[in-house]
């Protein structure tokens, strides 16, 4: 037999979608030519340095600066009340939940800059503008702030007991706002009548979100349509920025500084990093705004680690009451929670919702369970706000459920798998509706777990466990079987593309690169569309100036945005065929294309892509591009929607080994197989799943935010401090699998989002591991009582504790 012509196979089957594509990212990265926030310099460039407070609360009593503004090469220092006193407003909190009296969500207001009161230690109270960062550093320092110390609250404890100090006026009792789910009569009956009734005590403890590279923003002024002899009143504001969502950045610029949207372009260039932390305006970025705005000069703010630590936004801090109960066979009849959530000094939009409305769409899971009773409070305390962190409420209430789950196996003497296998919904009952009203579309959960117990050789874990306790160590396994939701219920997303003369196709799309391979992800889609070689496609993102949108948050970044990249490039096709058929004086119906050739079947008409783009007029601009197009290309504006979100699931698996002389856990054998519908690029998908599980093991073994709860000194501000996960404390290599035979039903792909499912299966999985270690060496009493992170400390303490 012939060997296929290479030069025959098309572009499509070797860099389209269901390929191992290399990132066309890296190049530019591993060879250090990426371009980042803190990369830009531009002409007569300041530098903006903060002076942050020292106090977990306190009363502003005076600020003198004078000495400041007189120091060398300071252009400017600003004060809370500079700020008010110019107009500039505080950033939105949280107004769509509610206190239980009726009233809106309770939350200080967040001025840029503390202005009476400082409510964490880390917020910015001064900001110092100078030629320089050491100058602006000298002279920030040289501030002079006078504080009257006021009682605080840092842990929820303390926010929740009788009397305590309250954060804001508006919330004496310091709950900002809470819900509640389902039918706690239901529920109650259901549980005076159950056989079997499991209560379980849960933290998620607070954590940071390191990214590589830490908040930088430069904002600059520059003429509103290119033209520098335009009156100043035409000036527009520039922002280079590393974030997540360049619209949602704009948009809290334009009401804090009140001006226009059109007069703000928010550009992104490499991100080193997101996972939810960069998904908004934070007040230092509206006060470097408000100072280039001021000042008619570049001005730039580059965090250190130190003030990431204390003042980003941080991820979880819950602390819930979980409660099931089960029939005599081992089926759920009804689940209750009851749930405090720190949110911190301030009460966040998203802070808000994860932990009241979005953690809760998934706590039933895989599971059919149609008896509820949640509730949930979100809590005031004088610590950095919480907000976004990868997952954004889905690893909280997976992890809550997966722990219950084997805490009920374990007592009712049930196989943890045979509860499970008892209790899931079935594909029959698809399309499902759960109790709070979420929609499933499809899934098949017991075929996921089927897969990933053969791919973890779970019936081969005696031999392992025997092998272990011969090197006097605990093994023990656990597993997570669970499911996500995905998309942040933003699900239209306008995309342009722009076939280019030069033999170049350029998309844009308001998605958002951020080490996740997405533009590669995005140009395979191209290809598959085009089938054209992938050096043919450009992939741009990140400028308001081009199109604006949600921007990548929730796992929507493909499933959105690259739906969105396929039927645009579709229709661009489909406009090809008409200038071809106009041509060619034929039906359009007539006009035939493939890879870049557009020909009438049973005619010599034929002509190329980009010659037939180089014969077009100039496009004028549009409402989502800015500027006008050149000449001689094919250019389209594409708006369209998915039906709604997607629900990935999986099977987590792992096994630890625990050394009983110093509490150490590490582990050792790591399988998950993953629904993700259908997988663009297998290479990327799996670097996603991998690293996200990391990031859950991280959680379930090291880190952990904590303040001192009588000082409210953050004790973890470096990471000098602060446990982050190395390589060491994996000894094993992942096994990795996708399920692709269940695809999505709600976009044209059967695309199913997959950049937070890792971190919400690793987190379960690892600690159901460490109880069963404890179990199966006669500790079963001490399971039960396990709290993240399961640090050598806590290990060895519990283990060596009386039951």
């Amino acid at each position: 037999m012939n060997p296929p012509n290479q030069a025959a196979v098309s572009e499509a089957a070797r860099f389209g979608s269901g390929r191992d594509v290399r990132r066309v990212e890296d190049e530019k990265l591993v060879s250090g030519r990426g371009h980042y926030a803190d990369d830009l310099v531009l002409e007569g460039q300041h530098h903006l340095c903060f002076q942050r407070s020292p106090y977990a609360h306190a009363r502003i009593v005076s600020i003198d600066a004078e000495a400041a503004r007189g120091m060398p090469g300071v252009a400017a220092v600003y004060t809370g009340a500079d700020l008010v006193a110019a107009g500039v407003k505080p950033l939105p909190t949280s107004a769509d939940f509610k206190r239980a009296d009726g009233t809106v969500c309770a939350s200080p207001l967040r001025q840029p800059l503390a202005h009476e009161r400082v409510r964490f230690v880390g917020e910015a109270v001064v900001a110092v503008v100078a030629d320089s960062p050491q100058h602006a550093k000298d002279a920030a320092e040289a501030v002079l702030i006078e504080y009257e110390e006021l009682p605080f609250v840092v842990n929820l404890a303390q926010a929740t007991a009788p009397s305590a100090p309250a954060v804001c006026d508006a919330a004496p009792d310091n709950i900002a706002a809470e819900m509640q789910h389902g039918d706690a009569a239901a529920a109650a009956a259901a549980f005076a009548k159950a056989a079997h009734r499991i209560s379980l005590d849960v933290v998620n403890q607070r954590v940071v979100a390191l990214t590589m590279e830490p908040r930088t923003v430069i904002a600059s002024i520059e003429p509103k349509s290119g033209n520098a002899t335009e009156p100043a009143a035409a000036k527009r504001l520039a922002v280079r920025i590393s974030s997540q969502m360049p619209t949602g950045v704009r948009t809290t610029l334009s009401a804090a500084l009140g001006l226009q949207p059109e007069q703000i372009r928010v550009t992104v260039g490499d991100v080193g990093g997101g996972f939810g932390m960069k998904t908004g305006a934070y007040p230092e970025d509206v006060v470097v705004a408000y100072a280039a705005w001021n000042l008619e000069c570049p001005v730039k703010w580059a965090a250190e680690r130190s003030e990431d630590f204390t003042s980003a936004t941080h991820g979880r801090d819950v602390e819930s009451k979980m409660e099931l109960a089960l029939d005599a066979e081992g089926r759920i009849l009804a689940l209750r929670c009851h749930a405090l959530a720190n949110v911190g000094a301030y009460a966040t939009g998203t802070g808000v919702a994860i932990q009241l409305l979005i953690g809760p769409w998934v706590l039933t899971s895989v599971y059919d369970i149609q008896t509820i009773d949640f509730h949930f409070k979100a809590v005031l305390t004088n610590t950095a706000p919480t907000g976004a962190y990868r997952g954004a409420g889905r690893p909280e209430a997976i992890y809550n459920i997966e722990r219950l789950l084997d805490e009920a196996a374990r007592a009712t003497g049930i196989d943890r798998i045979e509860l499970r296998r008892r209790n899931f919904i079935k594909p029959e009952q698809m399309p499902y509706t759960n109790p709070m009203a979420q929609r499933y579309d499809s899934g098949r959960f017991e075929q996921v777990l089927n897969q990933g117990l053969k791919l973890a050789d779970w019936q081969g874990f005696d031999q392992r466990a025997a092998a272990s306790k011969a090197a006097g160590k605990l093994r023990g396994r656990g597993l997570a079987t669970f499911l996500e939701w995905t998309g942040g219920n933003a699900f239209e997303e306008t995309v342009t593309v722009q076939v280019r003369a030069d033999g170049v196709i350029e998309v844009f799309s308001a998605v958002l690169e951020m080490g996740q391979g997405i533009t590669t992800s995005l140009a395979q889609l191209v290809v598959d569309a085009f089938g054209v070689p992938i050096e043919k496609v450009k992939v741009v993102l990140g400028d308001t100036d081009r199109g604006n949108g949600f921007g990548s948050a929730g796992s929507r970044s493909i499933y959105v945005g690259g739906s969105a990249v396929k039927v645009a490039s579709d229709r661009t096709i489909e406009r090809a065929k008409e200038l071809a058929a106009a041509e060619f004086e034929v039906a359009a119906a007539d006009v035939q294309y493939e890879r870049g050739t557009l020909t009438v079947a049973g005619t010599d008409l034929k002509t190329d892509l980009f010659a037939l783009a180089a014969r077009q007029p100039e496009v004028a601009a549009s409402k989502a591009q800015k500027q006008p197009q050149p000449a001689a290309s094919i250019y389209l504006e594409s708006t369209s929607n998915v039906g709604g979100p997607t629900w990935p699931n999986g099977c987590h698996l792992c096994e630890v080994e625990i050394e009983p002389d110093s509490g150490v856990v590490q582990v050792v054998r790591y399988a998950s197989v993953n629904d993700v519908g259908h997988v663009v690029n297998p290479m990327i998908v799996r670097g996603q799943l991998d690293g996200g599980a990391v990031q859950g093991i991280g959680q379930a073994l090291v880190e952990q935010v904590v303040y001192n709860a009588e000082s409210g000194q953050p004790l973890t501000g470096s990471l000098m401090d602060y446990a982050a996960p190395r390589a060491d404390l994996i000894a094993c290599d992942f096994e990795t699998q996708m399920d692709e035979s269940t695809p999505c039903l709600t976009n044209p792909m059967g695309i199913k989002g997959v950049g937070e499912l890792g971190t919400i299966g690793a987190t379960p999985c690892v600690v159901n591991a460490v109880a069963d270690a404890l179990a199966r060496n006669g500790m079963a009493a001490h399971a039960p009582k396990l709290q993240m992170p399961l640090s050598p400390d806590r290990v060895w303490q519990l283990m060596h504790a009386s039951a």
